[in-house]
């Protein structure tokens, strides 16, 4: 574990995470093994879960109040809490002179409109601003991002994006689905993403959410994009299918010579003139130095920390994650509309 040691001579950033809820306590224990990296305070509003971290993690502040973050000499932050409260702590962040350096896990923020106000604060902090989706770093969506940058499938057609998991499957009226926000903040934006980072920008044509639960938030979605270009799309997203123990994101794109397929663990490439390839994780170097959760979790941290202690841009930005956030807008508000 040599790799890992902190070398006393070079820069080490001081980095606090605000939220220990699953994906908080991921980013903190990734952080704790990489150099150059310090975890100097985490917040929490739970007194249990702040006993626990207190214990896992040895010599670090922690509290419950964001203000008194303030005044340690924080390099970055960490945003890992509930989306609807990521503005508002954003807010407090930047008022407090907290730290100019921010990660927030996905999405940017509840709704475009927060999350323009998001891009703003961040842009007037100066610092490196990142949000979490992780599938940019996953090696089978990056393999397609570079064969579609190479241009092998001619001018793209058409693509089918999907979102699955069975965490919801069971979901009777009344059921509490919707304390993640709804299926597309939650599960779906992570395609969306993808579709984004692959495709460029895209506008919605028609939408269809439904809700299996008496709550006002979506289990499922359904919804048909394009862009400029004339490429055509469409999104399946849903939590209630039993067959998808793991949730699982994928794309089929279609284009010109060919087809490409692709998933959390494989590539497909099919050409009309007979050629094919197919490309499995352990085929991608998938290989990380600290596995936890999944190996693109150590990768998008390793990024945003090198982006700031080498003062480059970190991406998925805030104003490229913003972009989801206005596409599932988009979504719901054509959905309403289709309704009518």
């Amino acid at each position: 574990m040599t790799s890992f040691m902190k070398d006393s001579d070079e820069r080490v950033l001081k980095v606090a995470i605000i939220g220990l809820g699953k994906m908080g306590l991921l980013h903190a224990s990734l952080l704790n093994v990489l150099p150059n990296v310090k975890l100097a305070a985490l917040c929490d509003k739970s007194g249990l879960i702040r006993k626990v971290s207190g214990r896992l993690f040895r010599d670090v502040q922690i509290t419950d109040d964001v203000e008194q973050l303030a005044g340690l000499g924080l390099d970055a932050v960490y945003i890992t809490t509930p989306i609807p409260s990521h503005f508002s702590i954003a807010k407090t962040i930047y008022s407090k002179g907290i730290a100019h350096n921010w990660f927030v896990e996905k999405t940017l923020a509840a709704n475009y409109d927060d999350a323009k106000k998001m891009c703003v604060l961040a842009q007037v902090s100066g610092g490196v601003n990142m949000v979490g989706y992780m599938k940019r770093f996953a090696v089978t969506f990056k393999k397609v991002k570079e064969l579609l940058d190479e241009e092998v499938l001619g001018e793209l057609v058409s693509f089918d994006a999907y979102a699955y998991s069975s965490d919801f499957a069971d979901v009777k009226k009344g059921s509490a689905s919707g304390s993640r926000g709804g299926v597309l903040g939650d599960l779906g934006s992570h395609v969306v993403d993808v579709a984004l980072w692959f495709f460029g920008d895209l506008k919605v044509d028609s939408a269809k959410l439904k809700s299996l639960s008496s709550l006002s938030t979506e289990d499922f979605a359904s919804f048909k994009v394009s862009n400029s270009n004339g490429l055509q799309g469409q999104f399946g997203i849903s939590w209630c299918k039993k067959e998808f123990r793991m949730p699982e994101f994928g794309l089929v794109i279609h284009g010109t010579k060919g087809n490409i397929r692709v998933n959390d663990d494989e590539v497909r490439l099919e050409l009309v003139n007979g050629e094919s390839c197919r490309w499995y994780r352990h085929d991608l170097n998938d290989s990380v130095g600290f596995l936890l959760g999944a190996p693109e979790y150590f990768r998008e941290d390793k990024h945003f920390i090198e982006s700031v202690l080498n003062g480059n841009d970190a991406e998925p930005d805030f104003s490229t994650a913003s972009k989801v956030d206005f596409l599932i807008d988009q979504a719901k508000e054509r959905a309403e509309k289709d309704e009518q």
